[in-house]
């Protein structure tokens, strides 16, 4: 059965921001005996089963079927190759300069303690029969932007989000949120644009348990004024209405402009400068 608190929570959230899949709630099992309603996600990687849980499904992830060496290690279910941890691997990807800076970069990654969960549950959170560790939101850039103003909205100052422009699901948006009881956001990695369906114009955001019901308290006040100006693009509107104006000079048709010039007129050429 469906908690109550995740289906207010994920209806706000998809209405508000428009959503075009659902928000994933994540759950690190220590024991996965006696969960149900969840389907086995066979020789998956992690980014892949967080894409099938924002498509709708229900799935769990255990070390005998996760495919992605990286993943693997970050969720402490397996140890890593050498090649991974010498940057061999992804330096022969092309993502670094050398195996030096891969190494660099795969020894910073925040991780999981090895052995400590036997499984990871994913599902959409309006389904989830949990309270989340994590609720991740791959989304557009725009509503990945209010959700990271919405984690500002009762505190402010400046957010610093964590990334190594790799292991963006796995680590950015779940174990880095998991770890810091922070919102963590990434513009996606090499892995997941390869392995999911994730769009050229999306990025992703992690928000932790800890934090979920003020972000979503805050999106509810952000959407009440903020959004509904910045989304009706009225002050573009007016620039380019301004700008494609037949008085003014730089954009008016060129017949206009000589006309103008012709009559001594061309020193009443408006110039538009928008309000901030």
């Amino acid at each position: 059965m469906a908690n109550q608190a995740n289906v207010n929570q994920a209806s706000i959230l998809q209405e508000i921001l428009g959503l075009e899949s659902s928000p994933v709630a994540v759950k690190f099992l220590e024991d996965p005996i006696g969960l149900q309603g969840f389907t086995l996600a066979e020789k998956s990687r992690y980014c892949q089963a967080l894409m099938r849980a924002r498509r709708g499904e229900s799935v769990y992830l255990t070390p005998a079927e996760i495919t992605c060496p990286a993943s693997a290690r970050a969720l402490g279910f397996k140890s890593p190759p050498e090649k991974l941890l010498s940057g061999e691997m992804p330096a022969a990807y092309g993502l670094f300069g050398s195996a030096m800076a891969a190494s660099r970069t795969v020894g910073d990654m925040p991780v999981l303690e090895m052995g400590k969960y036997k499984a990871v549950a994913l599902a959409p959170l309006a389904a989830a029969p949990f309270e989340a560790d994590v609720v991740v939101v791959e989304a557009k850039a725009e509503q990945v932007m209010w959700l990271a103003l919405a984690s500002m909205f009762v505190m402010g100052g400046r957010r610093t989000f964590s990334t190594g422009v790799l292991q963006a699901t796995c680590v950015d948006a779940t174990i880095v949120p998991f770890l810091s009881d922070e919102v963590n956001m990434s513009m996606g990695c090499y892995g997941c644009r390869e392995a999911t369906d994730m769009a050229p114009d999306e990025a992703i955001i992690g928000i932790p348990r800890e934090k979920l019901a003020e972000v979503v308290a805050s999106l509810k006040k952000l959407a009440e004024r903020a959004m509904p100006r910045v989304r009706s693009k009225a002050i573009y509107k007016m620039y380019v209405g301004e700008k494609n104006r037949p008085d003014v000079g730089e954009t008016a048709p060129a017949d206009t402009i000589s006309t103008a010039k012709e009559s001594g007129n061309d020193a009443d050429t408006k110039v538009y400068d928008p309000p901030m």
